[in-house]
C-alpha cells in the first residue's frame, strides 16, 4: 500500500494506491536480470496464468533466471486500486467516482512499485496491447531504465478506429439498465455485450471460420458463432467488472507517446533501448503499419512480423514463435556482449541459456 497521495494526470488526487503484483525468481547481485511484464486489458499480475508458454521454469521468461515483475494496473479488477476499491474518504467504494486514468497514470504506478522494489534497471520490459502502450510511455519517460523492449502488437498512439471499437463496447455498458447504480454486478449484461464486441477487433476472419464453422449445413439457428459470443461475455462477467472496463479501455483511448512531447517522432527518439518490435499480419485492431512505425522511429529497432489465424489475440496464443523471435534478439545482445571473447564461451553460454 502506498500511502501517500498519488497526483493523476487530469489533476484529480487519489489519497492511497495500493498495488497487486507478482514476483517470481531473485534479483541477482548485479541487479541486472529484471524483468518486467505488462498485462493487457483484463488480465491479472500473475503473469504464468495468462502467458504460459513464454513464462515459466521452462520457459524463456525463467524464474530460474530472471527476477519477474508484474503489476497489476491502476484501475483494474485484481487487487491494484479500482473502482470497487474503498475510497478512504467516503469509507464506501468508488463505483462510478472513480477517476478518469491515462497511461501515464498506469506508468506512475508502475514506477511507485519499482522504488518500492529497489529496482534501478530492468533488463527486459515486454507486453502487448495496452501492456505495451505502457511499456512504450515508460520507455521514453525514463529513457535510462530499460536494457531491452519488447513491444509486441502495440501502437504509439491508439488509433481513431481502436477508440472507436473502445466506445462501442462502452455504449454497451452504458445501456444496460443497471449501470448506474452502485453495487458490484452494474452493468453486467453490457460488459458481456461489450466483450462481444472486443472480440471481434481480437480475433480474425480466419480464427472464426476454423473453429466456429457449423458441421451441419441444415443449421438455420442457435449457431456455434452465436453460442461462442454469448459464453465470451460471460466468461469475462465472471471474472470482472463493467467499471474497470469502462475506465481501462478509456485509459486506452488517451495513449499519445507524444504528447506534450513534440509529437510521436520526437518522443520515440527518446528510447535508449534496445527495441523488438513484433506485429501481427491479420492484426485488425493493432495493425503492422503501427509497429512498422514504431520501428522507424526508434534508433535501435528491429520488426519481426508473424503469422497467425488469431488475429490481435495471438500475442498471447504464439507462444512458441514469440519464444523464439525474443530469444534471438536477446541472443544478438548476448553476441555483442561477448564479442572478443572466443567461440567457447559464448557456446558455453548458450548451453546455459536453453537448458
Amino acid at each position: 500500500m502506498h500511502k501517500q497521495p498519488v497526483k493523476l494526470e487530469s489533476g484529480v488526487t487519489l489519497p492511497e494506491v495500493e498495488i497487486a503484483y507478482h514476483t517470481i525468481g531473485n534479483l541477482n547481485s548485479s541487479g541486472d536480470n529484471v524483468v518486467w511484464i505488462f498485462h493487457a486489458l483484463t488480465a491479472n499480475s500473475d503473469a504464468t496464468e495468462w502467458w504460459k508458454g513464454l513464462v515459466g521454469e521452462s520457459d524463456l521468461i525463467n524464474p530460474k533466471k530472471h527476477f519477474i515483475v508484474c503489476a497489476n494496473v491502476l484501475g483494474s479488477a485484481y487487487g491494484t486500486t479500482g473502482p470497487l476499491s474503498v475510497n478512504p474518504k467516503s469509507g464506501i467504494p468508488y463505483y462510478h467516482d472513480f477517476p478518469f486514468v491515462t497511461i501515464r497514470d498506469l506508468v506512475k504506478v508502475h514506477d511507485l512499485l519499482r522504488q518500492h522494489l529497489r529496482l534501478n534497471k530492468i533488463y527486459l520490459g515486454i507486453g502487448g496491447s495496452l501492456g505495451g502502450q505502457q511499456l512504450l510511455d515508460w520507455s521514453i519517460s525514463q529513457p535510462d531504465l530499460f536494457t531491452n523492449i519488447c513491444l509486441i502488437a502495440t501502437n504509439a498512439r491508439h488509433s481513431p478506429w481502436g477508440i472507436a471499437f473502445n466506445e462501442a463496447q462502452r455504449m454497451a455498458i452504458e445501456s444496460d439498465a443497471t449501470w448506474q447504480e452502485k453495487k458490484i454486478d452494474a452493468g453486467v449484461d453490457g460488459l458481456r455485450a461489450a466483450r462481444s464486441i472486443a472480440l471481434l477487433s481480437y480475433r480474425h476472419y480466419d480464427a472464426y471460420l476454423n473453429s466456429q464453422s457449423e458441421v451441419n449445413d441444415d443449421v438455420i439457428d442457435q449457431f456455434k458463432a452465436a453460442g461462442y459470443q454469448k459464453h465470451q461475455g460471460k466468461k469475462l462477467s465472471d471474472r470482472f467488472n463493467a467499471f474497470s472496463y469502462y475506465i481501462l479501455s478509456k485509459a486506452m483511448d488517451t495513449h499519445h507517446a507524444g504528447r506534450e512531447r513534440g509529437g510521436v517522432e520526437a518522443a520515440l527518439a527518446l528510447i535508449k533501448a534496445r527495441a523488438l518490435i513484433v506485429g501481427i499480419q491479420s492484426d485488425l485492431l493493432f495493425p503492422i503499419s503501427e509497429q512498422k512505425l514504431i520501428a522507424n522511429l526508434i534508433k535501435e529497432s528491429e520488426i519481426v512480423l508473424i503469422d497467425s489465424d488469431f488475429g490481435h489475440d495471438g500475442f498471447l496464443v504464439e507462444t512458441k514463435k514469440l519464444s523464439q523471435i525474443i530469444g534471438d534478439f536477446l541472443e544478438k545482445e548476448i553476441s555483442e556482449q561477448y564479442k572478443g571473447f572466443g567461440s567457447d564461451s559464448l557456446s558455453i553460454f548458450n548451453i546455459n541459456r536453453y537448458e
